[in-house]
C-alpha cells in the first residue's frame, strides 16, 4: 500500500509538471501561428496510446511510457524524427518558416512555465503557511551530530552560530544545501568558547549514504513518554504513558540522545529506572532488548517561531526560495562535473523521488516537492544537450549569430546523439535507484 501511495503521488506530481511544461511550448507555438500536431502526456512509444482525441487539428492523448511528454510541432526536427515532413518545401505554419527569435521563444516556453510554476507554488505556500522554523537562537541545548557531523569535528551540545560569517536564524539553514554542498565555515560555540569547523567539499557523498540526520539534528530534551510499544520491555516493566524518566541506573538523564546512548550501552541487561508519575517517584526495572530498545516513544519539542506574510509580501519570499533551489541544483551539477561529488550519490530517479513524497499524503510536502521538481526540470531542460530545450536553444543562438540555420542533416544527427545521452542518463539514474534499494 505504501508503494502505491508513493507511486500515485509521483505520477500526479510529474503529470502536473509535464503537462504545464509542454503547455508552455504549445501556447508559444500557437501564438506565432505554428501548427501543433500532437500534445501528449507520457510517450506513445511504438504508437501505443492509452487515450487520445482530436481537437482543431491537434491530437491530444496519454501514452503508456511515463518518462515525460511532448508536443509535436510541425516543421521541427524533434524526438519524433519525422524527416519525411522536413523533405517537403517549408509551409507558412511550420516552425522552420518562422524567424529565429520566435522559434527561440517557443523553445524556452516550457522552461519559462516551469520557473513561473515553481515561484507560484512557493509564493502560495508562503502566503498560506508563512515561514515556520526552529529558532536557532532559542535552541540553547545545541545540536546532536550524527556519523557525518562527528567526522568533521562537531560534538553534542555544540551551538552553530554562523555559516560563513552569517548569523544562523533558522536552524534549518544548518542543513540547507548551502552547507551540504560543502566548502563553508561553521562558527561553533562549545563550552563558552568559539571555534571554527570547515565543511569539506565532498561531504554530500557521506550525507547521501547516511542521511541528513547523520549530519546534525537539534538536541531534544527527554520529555514524558508519549506511547508504549505493545509487548515491549517498558510495558512489561510497568511503565505508563505520561511517565517522566528521571534516572537510569542512578544517573540523571536530561536529553533524548543521552537516553539513547545509555540504552545502547545496556543492551540485553536488566536496568533500574526512576520515573516521575502523578507527583510521585516510582522505581521500575526493565529488561532491555538486545537491540538496545526499551519500547517507548518520546515527543520532541523545539522552539518554533513563525512569520506570517501578506499576499504580496509572500511573493519575493517565495520567489527567493524557488530561485534558490534552482541555483542549488546548478551548483550540485557543477560539483558533479568537477568530480567533487559522485553522480551516483547526488542523482535520483523515479524511485528516489517517490520515496521523497512518502507513504502518506501530506499536501504541504507534496506541493513543496512539486515546486522543487519544477525548478529542477527547468534547469535540466536548459542543459545544452540535443533533444532538450537547451540543445534547441543553443542551435538557435548559433543560427542567430551566423545568420543561417544548421543543416537538417546536422540536426538529425544531433537529435540522435541527444537521444542516446538522455536514454543513458535515464538508465543510469534508474539503475542507481535500484542499486540503492538493494543496498538498503
Amino acid at each position: 500500500m505504501d508503494g502505491l501511495i508513493m507511486t500515485g503521488q509521483l505520477i500526479l506530481g510529474l503529470s502536473i509538471l509535464i503537462v504545464l511544461h509542454e503547455l508552455g511550448h504549445f501556447l508559444a507555438a500557437r501564438a506565432f501561428g505554428i501548427k501543433v500536431e500532437k500534445f501528449y502526456l507520457f510517450f506513445d512509444a511504438w504508437g501505443v496510446k492509452l487515450f487520445k482525441f482530436n481537437y482543431k487539428g491537434c491530437e491530444y492523448g496519454i501514452g503508456w511510457l511515463p518518462l515525460g511528454g511532448y508536443v509535436k510541432i510541425a516543421g521541427m526536427i524533434d524526438e519524433s524524427m519525422d524527416t519525411e515532413q522536413m523533405a517537403g518545401p517549408p509551409q507558412p505554419w511550420e516552425f522552420r518558416s518562422k524567424p529565429a527569435w520566435q522559434r527561440l521563444i517557443v523553445m524556452l516556453g516550457g522552461i519559462f512555465v516551469n520557473i513561473v510554476l515553481g515561484i507560484f507554488i512557493f509564493w502560495m505556500l508562503t502566503f498560506k503557511y508563512g515561514d515556520t522554523f526552529i529558532s536557532n537562537e532559542k535552541l540553547t541545548q545545541g545540536i546532536v551530530p550524527g556519523i557525518v557531523g562527528k567526522e568533521i569535528g562537531l560534538q553534542t551540545g555544540d551551538r552553530i552560530l554562523e555559516i560563513d560569517g552569517e548569523k544562523v536564524v533558522h536552524f534549518e539553514d544548518i542543513r540547507s544545501s548551502d552547507v551540504l554542498m560543502g566548502g563553508v565555515d561553521l562558527t561553533v560555540e562549545r563550552g563558552g568558547q568559539t571555534q571554527h569547523i570547515s565543511v569539506p567539499l565532498d561531504i554530500l557523498n557521506d550525507i547521501s549514504d547516511h542521511g541528513v540526520d547523520e549530519f546534525v539534528a537539534p538536541r531534544a530534551y527527554l520529555n514524558a513518554i508519549q506511547s508504549l510499544q505493545e509487548g515491549g520491555a517498558a510495558e512489561k516493566a510497568g511503565f505508563m504513558e505520561g511517565d517522566s524518566i528521571l534516572r537510569v541506573e542512578g544517573q540523571p538523564v536530561t536529553y533524548a540522545d543521552e537516553f539513547t546512548d545509555v540504552m545502547a550501552d545496556k543492551k540485553g541487561q536488566a536496568v533500574d529506572f526512576l520515573v516521575y508519575r502523578d507527583g510521585k517517584e516510582v522505581e521500575l526495572t526493565a529488561n532491555i532488548s538486545d537491540d538496545g530498545i526499551l519500547g517507548v516513544v518520546f515527543p520532541r519539542y523545539f522552539p518554533i517561531d513563525q512569520v506570517k506574510y501578506g499576499f504580496f509580501e509572500a511573493l519575493p519570499v517565495g520567489a527567493s526560495v524557488a530561485w534558490g533551489s534552482l541555483i542549488d541544483n546548478a551548483k550540485g551539477l557543477g560539483k558533479i562535473a568537477a568530480g567533487e561529488v559522485k553522480a551516483s550519490k547526488a542523482l535520483s530517479g523515479p524511485v528516489g523521488i517517490a520515496e521523497m513524497f512518502g507513504a502518506e499524503v501530506n499536501w504541504i510536502r507534496f506541493w513543496t516537492l512539486v515546486g522543487l521538481l519544477s525548478m529542477a526540470l527547468a534547469l535540466m531542460n536548459l542543459l545544452p544537450i540535443p533533444g532538450l530545450d537547451g540543445g534547441h536553444t543553443l542551435f538557435l543562438l548559433i543560427e542567430m549569430v551566423q545568420g543561417k540555420p544548421m543543416s537538417d542533416k546536422f540536426m538529425e544527427r544531433a537529435q540522435l546523439v541527444g537521444f542516446v545521452i538522455i536514454v543513458a542518463l535515464m538508465i543510469f539514474v534508474m539503475g542507481n535507484d535500484i542499486l540503492k534499494l538493494v543496498q538498503k
